[in-house]
């Protein structure tokens, strides 16, 4: 016994051994104790005495510290730290895999950000399985595994603009029809967005030009300058409409607000309900040439504040300032617009007596009106450039000599600078990894901006003018630049029109385990409803794929 005290003073703080099976404890006395033995009783005193000797011996615990203040300690350590606490004592393993410490880890990591404390039993498993999810979806992504589908329409209509959010996708067409396909269910339908009556004898209802979409607003601008807006809670008819006296040559939407803004002409409308759901004006401007980028900032209280790009002038319109410049210098045309919450970018291209300096992307703060930064130093000129959807500090912009670049605003110097399109780059968007970008030729690429490569591509017939993806999902649209196809002898009812001037519209999921060459046709998607087609599109009258 003295010989077992001895030990014990020397090992004073480390753990006490448990005894192996099948030997003696000297120090007891006792025979071996099995799994299975009777004596369950002295077993339990044994290791009682254990983790009191345990206790006792850690310096933290002798200051009897209360479970709060220790949680409170406990919560300046990682991931990383916390699993090695809790292989320190029981105590310190209770404390290390509190509910509160990993349900505060998963939220500092941007998982389950809609979701409180009480909607998981084991926030510590939540946040595994995020993250493994999150490892699935990258390889994914780099290895393009995942189901491909085609938004498709009826023969004899063209694409003529896209827009999508958190995977809402809504499409215009020559026809004058607007249609909604929700990407985030398998089975998705296209329903038609109801326009306002043509009178009778009117002819045919005018082309679509722009259509942008929200969380809970859809607008429309057709070719004779009608302006429709749908919510997205309330049905397919309209909730507000009005017109232009000429053509809509931008049209933007707010991102988190209900605010629509339109350009026609020389004059800038802005449009957004008051308190009680009543649509009115509370800004009209005029400008001194012809929009053609026009941006709302997004999550401004109060009146909307909207970025206007004409020609070489770019615009800060607000309701107590309408005659705002905000950049304005003669022969150097605004090329690519882009708004964020503070901030906006633009490229200018410079030409003529100006051949000298090269062209550039500037980036003004909307609160002191002052330019931040210059980047580019571009022979070609940019144009495309995001802004508002890339990581804090970094802005992606693809230029016409087809390289896609990214800069860091800190430094304004290029972190990366992208080869691979064969014209010039149309649509681009970055987050923390990777990179997708579209190209006038057609081409949709996906680069690892980290390794300055392209993992994969695909190729379309028409223009890519629409590029929008999420941690699962990627949306591209190819939209061809004639929307009225030469040919007395073409119909409506001609595949041949639909297939070569329709443009596309894939979607991409690669939370499936599948690989895109496996994917279901969309051919095989139909539904019990649709049992009659054309050649292109046959709707199954009984599919294997819904029982």
């Amino acid at each position: 016994m003295r010989s077992c005290r001895r030990d014990l003073q020397r090992n004073k703080g480390s753990r006490v051994r448990e005894v192996p099976r099948g030997r003696r404890c000297s120090c007891f006395g006792m025979p071996e104790l099995r799994a299975n033995s009777g004596a369950g009783s002295l077993t339990n005193d044994i290791l009682l005495f254990s983790f009191q000797n345990e206790i006792n011996e850690v310096p933290f615990f002798d200051v009897q510290l209360p479970y709060e203040l220790a949680l409170k300690i406990f919560q300046y350590l990682g991931k990383a730290e916390l699993g090695r606490c809790a292989q320190v004592s029981r105590t310190w393993k209770i404390l290390a895999e509190d509910e509160v410490l990993w349900y505060r880890l998963c939220q500092q990591e941007g998982y389950l950000l809609d979701t409180s404390i009480s909607d998981h039993s084991c926030w510590k498993l939540a946040l595994k399985n995020c993250r493994a999810r999150e490892h699935m979806l990258k390889t994914n992504w780099k290895n393009r595994v995942g189901a491909v589908s085609q938004l498709r329409y009826e023969p004899g209509r063209v694409l003529c603009d896209v827009h999508c959010c958190d995977g809402v996708v809504m499409a215009g067409y020559s026809s004058g029809e607007v249609r909604l396909w929700d990407t985030r269910t398998w089975d998705y339908t296209a329903p038609v967005l109801a326009a306002v009556a043509v009178p009778a004898g009117a002819g045919a209802p005018p082309h679509v030009s722009f259509v942008r979409i929200n969380s809970s607003l859809a607008v429309a601008a057709y070719e004779d300058g009608t302006v429709s807006v749908w919510s997205l809670l309330l049905g397919q008819e309209p909730i507000h409409h009005f017109q232009h006296n000429q053509r809509v040559q931008a049209l933007a939407l707010a991102p988190g607000g209900a605010a629509v803004a339109t350009a026609s002409g020389f004059q800038v409308k802005v449009e957004s309900p008051d308190d009680k759901g009543f649509w009115q004006t509370p800004g009209t401007f005029e400008i001194q040439k012809l929009v053609n980028f026009l941006n709302l900032v997004p999550d401004v209280p109060g009146s909307p504040v909207a970025v206007a790009a004409a020609e070489d002038i770019v615009y800060l319109l607000k309701a107590e300032d309408p005659g705002k410049v905000l950049h304005s210098v003669y022969g150097q045309p605004v090329t690519c617009l882009d708004v964020a919450a503070h901030e906006t970018a633009f490229g200018i291209k410079t030409f003529g007596w100006l051949l000298n300096e090269p062209n550039q992307i500037l980036l003004y703060n909307l609160e002191t009106n002052q330019c931040v930064t210059k980047v580019g130093n571009s022979i070609g000129a940019f144009s495309c450039v995001n802004l508002q959807s890339s990581p804090p500090n970094m802005l992606v912009a693809g230029n016409k000599d087809r390289r896609v670049r990214v800069f860091d605003l800190r430094c304004a110097q290029p972190v990366c600078s992208l080869y691979g399109h064969q014209l010039g780059v149309s649509a681009v968007q970055m987050d923390e990894w990777k990179i997708v970008s579209g190209g006038e030729e057609g081409l949709v690429c996906v680069w690892d901006q980290r390794m300055a490569t392209k993992l994969w591509e695909m190729h379309s017939r028409h223009p890519v003018r629409h590029v929008w993806f999420n941690s699962h999902s990627l949306i591209t649209a190819n939209i061809p630049e004639e929307k009225n196809p030469r040919g007395s002898s073409i119909t409506e009812d001609d595949p041949s029109l639909h297939r070569k001037y329709r443009g596309v519209i894939y979607s991409y999921e690669f939370s499936v385990d599948q690989l895109a060459v496996d994917s279901v046709l969309p051919i095989c998607r139909s539904s019990y409803d649709e049992v009659t087609g054309y050649n292109y599109n046959i709707g199954l009258a009984v599919p294997y794929d819904s029982i």
